[in-house]
């Protein structure tokens, strides 16, 4: 249903760097680069985009406002939240068990961005 998600950025090369490095280990990598637009994803699933604001003004993380990725396992979630931390995000909440059949670890990316990894089952 999502086809993309798009966060805000103040350096879009050090966003898109942040991102498919990040991502890579999902198969993910830039599906479309329109300079100021970067889409990051694999073909046919959700991207996760990151752009410069198209009013010119700052881009502000939301309050409440999180992306959630599921990349299939809590080894991968474990794998990359810390894959993360190294690249320059910083620690929101560390890989746990957060209710049954759940399982998370959260992280603010290098523009604060609120995101998380997570499994269920």
């Amino acid at each position: 249903m999502i086809g993309y998600v798009t966060i805000g950025t103040a350096d879009i090369e050090k966003a898109k760097a942040f991102y498919v490095a990040l991502l890579e280990d999902l198969g993910a990598s830039v599906l479309m680069d329109m300079g100021r637009f970067v889409a990051i994803g694999s073909p046919g699933s959700p991207m996760l985009a990151v752009c410069t604001p198209h009013n010119e003004e700052a881009p502000n993380p939301g309050n409440g406002n999180m992306v959630a990725i599921s990349p299939g396992s809590t080894e991968m979630v474990d794998k990359l939240y810390t894959k993360a931390l190294e690249l320059g995000g910083t620690d929101e909440g560390e890989p746990g068990q957060r209710m049954d059949g759940f399982y998370g670890a959260y992280f603010r990316d290098p523009d604060g961005n609120k995101m998380c990894f997570f499994h269920m089952g």
